[in-house]
């Protein structure tokens, strides 16, 4: 250990004792291990990397329980970056939870670094290296000479430009000059890309392995998206390239000091759509981790709450992430920057300047603002955590930070400008915080704030706090209703689930307004952390195909398979869901697996059937003696009511099945308020489905459209629900039960139009 890097030493030393080789044991704990944690037993690790804290929980492996959580501050200027934080996270989490370095079976962090990168303009400069042939070389050159890419808040990413003309074939020594001419003018990173690159990918990879063999960093087009657009692929793979150098450093960083503790499992890095992916690749494709914070709290809202449709709000303190999910799968889009779309799908996730600690803004004696200054930013305490006593406070005027408005409001005791007023305040003024919660402070002296506040404005304490909370709730509730609108989800079936430690501060109001229930998670304060120790590894491979025939689907489904695997998924656990996008001729297949099998006994846990169909009863609305199970598999069962349901404004009622698809936990799985179901043989299941679909299709404006299908079998649910011919669903159907006995039951659902 003597020759350690200066960064490697200091982060080596949080788990040595200096000048030894001696791994420092953890403390013990007050409790003795096994209660905590039997040494057989392994464990999952997330840690999540926020704005303004690093949050790490270690999950029991088989019951998923929490083992052990603490918080460090995030370490945004240390020398050694975030990865000084992350490393800190993990120390203290073994320490106090009297965990083993070789009790760990997975680690995984999510990571701010890529989207500050990109908003604070910490980016490498990058060469352009286009390449064509023949009549392709003018095209090549216009659609690959970027200039400057802007970024967020004004900033830019600089690149310089060479073309090879591949006519004659690849010579590496025009390689080498053209590198040296970037290099020259400030490029410190490569993309290389040519034109038609995803037809023919050796060319592009040829250049990048020589970029790499001189210990450059550089990636190629092709690796980060398949899709034909050559500029918009150039675009993505140049902000890749940007976001090398310094995402390669954190990942050698983090890397080597998670090894040095002795923890040999693998590392992960949360992606921007939901899942995870191996540090290795991370440091190829840096670009996947924009947005892997929220990605985390929604990955938690998905396999911790189990989420099947709703609004999955992230709150924290100084600003709410706002997300969907739908038959219990995150809503993802194309990603744009500067106005320019990305080859690069992410959570779609909107992000609001209002949360747990927004303060309070007053004009002309009235509350007219929430945010979206919060008081950890302006140095201020909560009310509602009082460090002084709040019924001599005095309310002022105050401007949190220079070229802020002052029209802000700080509550003064004595001399000292210490404390404001909150949504969390309002709250916990207004009842709306459950006992246990991270937002529950001191109702009593968040009051007497309330109190001084409505002096000055003719209002009560529970005027204020009804003002403050309203004023937040109109700035998300629309957010809310847009994306019910954008993604047609039933009002009827959405749930609002609340996550982050100032969830209460927001959620139960919102609801409120809308109308809908929610749920505050468990562990809400930790909840990101929760989501990225139970992420699946992900991968997704995009094609551009016209008038796609089966076949072509099934190669790219395998082609998703396959690289999902070489990730780090186990085979048993993969599942592949493709979908067809007519308009675009676009073909997805989406691949998710687990990095072990998990062999969780979930026997204690089984709800009996008559709480299972109470549960469905009232998600369905009606009592349980309308309720009856339609189908059942080993681990799921169909729960199903008619109902009578008024169209077109009421002027006629129409006859409808409710279904719900409930397993042995409890949890509703799948949901629809207008479906229908069918029990079949595997060896029947190409006649039974092409039946299925064509007696339920529906002609409209747009033609034929075929009911969302889902198959039920064994302990999975096949989403089937993404393709757009009965031709497709049959064929796909047929791949994901390949192998099974031609008697084994098929239950098939439909989601009706």
């Amino acid at each position: 250990m003597s020759e350690r890097p200066g960064w490697l030493a200091k982060l080596q030393d949080l788990f040595f004792r200096p000048g030894t080789g001696e791994l420092v044991a953890p403390a013990a704990a007050d409790e003795p291990l096994t209660s905590k944690l039997d040494a057989s037993r392994k464990v999952r690790v997330g840690i999540d990397v926020g704005g303004t804290f690093t949050h790490a929980v270690a999950l029991d492996a088989q019951t998923l329980a929490i083992v052990a959580s603490c918080k460090v501050p995030t370490t945004h200027r240390a020398a050694e970056g975030v990865a000084a934080g992350i490393v800190e996270a993990l120390r203290r989490l073994l320490d106090e939870g009297g965990i083993a370095p070789e009790q760990i079976a997975l680690i995984a962090h999510s990571t701010t670094q890529a989207t500050n990168a990109l908003l604070e303009g910490d980016v490498a400069p990058v060469g352009i290296l286009a390449m064509a042939a023949g009549l392709d070389r003018g095209m090549t050159r216009a659609a690959t000479r970027l200039g400057r890419v802007p970024l967020g808040e004004g900033q830019a990413l600089e690149t310089h430009h060479a073309f090879l003309d591949l006519t004659g074939g690849l010579v590496a020594r025009e390689v080498d000059l053209a590198v040296q001419r970037m290099q020259a003018a400030g490029a410190r990173a490569f993309a290389v890309t040519a034109a038609f690159g995803v037809d023919d990918t050796t060319t592009e990879q040829e250049v990048v392995a020589l970029l790499r063999a001189k210990g450059l960093q550089a990636c190629a087009g092709h690796e980060i998206s398949q899709r034909y657009g050559l500029r918009a692929r150039t675009r993505t793979a140049v902000l890749n390239a940007a976001m090398l150098p310094r995402m390669v450093e954190t990942a050698d960083m983090t890397e080597a000091s998670v090894r040095a503790a002795g923890i040999a499992a693998p590392l992960m890095v949360m992606r921007s759509d939901g899942g995870v992916m191996a540090v290795d690749e991370m440091r190829k494709r840096p670009i996947l981790t924009m947005l892997s914070g929220p990605a985390a709290g929604v990955a938690a809202a998905m396999m911790h709450v189990r989420l099947t449709d709703g609004i999955f709000l992230e709150v924290g303190g100084t600003s709410t992430d706002i997300s969907v999910i739908r038959n219990g799968k995150a809503q993802v889009r194309s990603a744009q920057l500067g106005g320019h779309r990305l080859y690069l799908r992410t959570l779609d996730v909107r992000t609001l300047g209002v949360a747990g600690g927004s303060m309070v803004r007053v004009q002309g004696g009235r509350i007219v603002r929430v945010g979206p200054r919060s008081a950890h930013i302006a140095g201020l305490s909560y009310a509602a955590f009082p460090k002084a006593d709040m019924r001599m406070a005095e309310v002022v005027r105050h401007q949190p930070l220079p070229g802020d408005p002052d029209d802000y409001v700080a509550l003064r005791t004595g001399d000292l400008v210490g404390h404001t007023f909150t949504n969390t305040c309002a709250a916990n003024v207004l009842g709306l915080v459950a006992p246990g919660d991270a937002a529950e402070g001191s109702a009593d002296q968040a009051r007497q704030a309330a109190l001084r506040f409505g002096q000055g404005l003719g209002m009560s304490p529970d005027e204020v706090a009804d003002r403050v909370q309203r004023l937040s709730a109109d700035m998300v509730v629309p957010v809310v209703r847009r994306l019910m609108a954008d993604y047609k989800l039933d009002a009827r079936l959405v749930t609002l689930v609340g996550g982050g430690g100032g969830a209460s501060a927001i959620v139960p109001y919102v609801a409120r307004v809308l109308g809908l229930p929610h749920v505050v998670a468990d562990h809400a304060d930790v909840i990101s952390a929760i989501g990225v120790a139970l992420a699946l590894v992900r991968e997704t491979i995009e094609r551009t195909v016209l008038d796609p025939r089966p076949e072509d689907l099934l190669r790219i489904r395998r082609e998703a398979e396959e690289a999902v695997q070489r990730l780090g998924a186990t085979p048993g656990t993969i599942e592949v869901q493709v979908e067809v996008d007519t308009q675009r001729n676009l073909v997805r297949a989406v691949a998710t697996g687990a990095t072990e099998l998990r062999t969780r006994d979930l026997s204690e846990a089984e709800r009996a059937p008559e709480e299972r169909l109470a549960l469905a009863a009232r998600s369905l609305g009606v009592g349980p003696e309308q309720v009856r199970q339609l189908a059942g598999t080993e681990a799921h069962e169909v729960l199903g009511a008619q109902r009578d349901e008024s169209r077109l404004l009421g002027l006629w009622r129409e006859r409808r099945l409710g279904l719900r698809v409930v397993d042995r936990e409890g949890v509703i799985r799948l949901q629809t308020n207008h479906g229908a179901v069918e029990t079949t043989r595997h060896g029947d299941l190409a006649a039974t489905l092409q039946r299925f679909l064509e007696t339920r299709a529906r002609y409209g404006d747009g033609g034929k459209e075929i009911p969302d299908v889902f198959l039920l079998v064994g302990r999975r649910i096949v989403d089937l629900s993404g393709l757009s011919s009965a031709e497709q669903v049959v064929s796909l159907g047929q791949a994901e039960l390949e192998g099974l006995a031609s008697d084994a039951p098929v239950v098939l659902l439909g989601s009706l139009r």
